[in-house]
């Protein structure tokens, strides 16, 4: 696990891709699984990119360490992790600092394979459990 930073409590993980499903499993998660003392863990998996140097490099196959709230609602600290966030995701975890003033926010980004990357996630940092949201896709398209 990450040293860089004491996690305590039950540990709940949101994978998150900045989606409105992402978004909606975000808002499920601090409405229904985090309770006060928990650390509420956003997992980002951004796709592979060819990076030229820089921090983002370093990262690369360990993902980030722990960044906390006050850092990853930060532009210039996003950008340097190759984060586009949304300003509804921000929202919800502004409202969610201050609502919630015992719950620890941090965030872990991985790149890659979502699906090998938050397996991965859940070893690593570890997780006590893992709030993931659905693709987005309607009966139709989902059975198609």
């Amino acid at each position: 696990m990450d040293k860089t930073l004491e996690v305590s409590g039950r540990r709940v993980g949101v994978a998150l891709d900045f989606s409105g499903c992402s978004d909606l499993a975000l808002q499920w998660a601090l409405d229904n699984a985090v309770r006060d003392g928990d650390s509420l863990i956003l997992v980002v998996c951004l796709p592979e990119q060819c990076y030229e140097g820089g921090e983002m490099q370093l990262w690369e196959t360990t993902g980030s360490p722990l960044i906390p709230a006050s850092q990853f609602t930060d532009p210039a600290m996003m950008k340097k992790y190759g984060v586009k966030t949304k300003d509804a995701t921000l929202d919800i975890v502004t409202n969610a600092a201050d609502q919630k003033e015992k719950v620890q926010i941090l965030m872990k980004i991985y790149w890659g394979d979502a699906r090998e990357k938050i397996c991965e996630a859940i070893d690593k940092i570890p997780i006590d459990f893992l709030v993931v949201g659905n693709r987005g896709l309607g009966t139709i398209k989902r059975y198609i």
